[in-house]
């Protein structure tokens, strides 16, 4: 009895030093995962806080050139159209290498190479360099040299997390290590995969319109499917989150021919709302007060649907149409007014978001083709053409054109600005430039 006594103590003794070890390594595990402080300025995602293209800092460069108001700039380990985000001290971007790099030969695939790269805030030091599996063969030709490298990272104060088309999504910590893997399809296009992941509560929701035609919505932590909302067809645009009465928030996307809202927590799809749209939809939606505002399609188009409704809303919550629009280059809206560029015909618009009534259209001198979305600072329109040329336009209802900016490294500038700290982010094909005094 004494000795069945004893061993039953020893077992206990076992069991809680087991148990004081296991917690201990899981409190020092916990304390040693790389973690971010987040600014109020910061640029977390595709289009700033948001998703609206629209930075909280009141200053940026009015005017810059190659060797004005350029506090840095740095050549990147690749190519690519991602947009940079900002994370703290951190600046993310995506790139790829070693097939059909613009202006380096077509080469051969089984060398291609994405990477997700993160560089200092401060002076665009590169911190780390991180290769993500491609999943092979991919499309042997990307329209436009859009390249393998275009959908935008997203990151919270944990982890930063990037979608690759074919080759899936990853979550990486701040150090770079990869946390996990997520397929969402392997369906390919001539025209690439561009939508940028998204973040809500515990969720990363991708629109995998080319890979799989669906939204996918992941957990955060493990990568694991939560939910998948199918029919999303001709679709290249980022989902917005929209709130609407009643506290309550939808997850909102533009396909071919109609604009689709979801409950963001289950998938489950809402509304619809017919666009008269009839090609395909590239530029990502706005919002405000729980109005939803659209551009797109070849063929041109624009409307304003109101959220939170029930089934086809088409006659029930559309507030109007319009004839003009953007095929490539997400709006702006800022004061009652929606701001927009045409891809290729060089002019930016304004219309009144109440009417969709279009107050001006007017052409920019050299202007290019457009396929980088605005972002609005301190009352300021910034548009960047393929060029590397800057318009910067007064955020008001009569035209007012501030700066002609030009930067020419010949490589295109397909990705959309980030602003932080009264700074402007430009990414062409081969460097990122830093815009604001040193």
């Amino acid at each position: 009895m004494r000795i069945a006594l004893a061993i039953c103590g020893v077992v206990l003794i076992f069991a809680s030093l087991m148990a004081l070890a296991t917690f201990s390594v899981q409190r020092l595990t916990a304390q040693a995962a790389p973690t971010l402080a987040v600014a109020a300025d910061d640029w977390p995602q595709f289009r700033g806080p948001a998703g609206q293209g629209i930075s909280p800092s009141k200053t940026a460069p009015l005017e810059w050139s190659a060797d004005q108001n350029v506090a840095w700039k740095v050549e990147l380990p690749g190519a690519g159209a991602s947009s940079p985000i900002v994370l703290g001290d951190r600046i993310y971007l995506t790139c790829y290498s070693g097939y059909n790099v613009p202006g380096e030969g077509r080469g051969d695939m089984s060398d291609l190479t994405r990477k997700v790269v993160c560089l200092g805030r401060a002076d665009g030091k590169l911190l780390w360099a991180t290769e993500v599996a491609s999943r092979l063969p991919d499309e042997e030709r990307i329209r436009d040299d859009h390249g393998y490298a275009t959908s935008t990272p997203v990151a919270d104060d944990q982890r930063v997390y990037a979608f690759f088309g074919r080759s899936g999504v990853v979550a990486l910590d701040h150090d770079g290590k990869q946390l996990w893997h997520a397929d969402v399809g392997g369906k390919t296009s001539g025209w690439g995969s561009a939508a940028s992941p998204i973040l809500y509560k515990n969720l990363v929701i991708v629109n995998a319109s080319v890979e799989s035609e669906s939204l996918v919505a992941l957990n955060k932590e493990t990568g694991k499917e939560v939910w998948r909302a199918d029919g999303i067809k001709e679709s290249w645009n980022t989902p917005i989150l929209v709130d609407v009465d009643g506290g309550r928030t939808e997850l909102v996307v533009a396909v071919i021919g109609k604009i689709l809202g979801f409950d963001p927590s289950t998938g489950e799809q809402l509304w619809s709302c017919n666009t008269d749209i009839k090609w395909y939809m590239a530029p990502s939606l706005v919002a405000h007060k729980g109005i939803v505002y659209g551009i797109g399609g070849r063929t041109g188009g624009a409307l304003a649907v109101r959220a939170g409704g029930k089934g086809d809303v088409t006659r029930s919550h559309r507030l109007w149409t319009g004839t003009k629009g953007s095929n490539v280059s997400s709006p702006i809206l800022y004061e009652g007014h929606l701001y927009w560029a045409h891809e290729k015909s060089g002019i930016v618009y304004c219309a009144k978001a109440d009417t969709g009534e279009v107050l001006y259209e007017k052409r920019l001198n050299r202007a290019g083709q457009f396929y980088a979305s605005p972002v609005l600072v301190g009352g300021r329109l910034y548009y960047t053409t393929r060029e590397g040329r800057t318009f910067v336009v007064a955020a008001k209802p009569t035209f007012e054109l501030l700066a002609t900016n030009t930067l020419d490294d010949r490589t295109a500038f397909n990705a959309s600005g980030a602003v932080a700290d009264g700074r402007l982010l430009l990414r062409s094909a081969r460097y990122l430039y830093c815009l604001g005094q040193e």
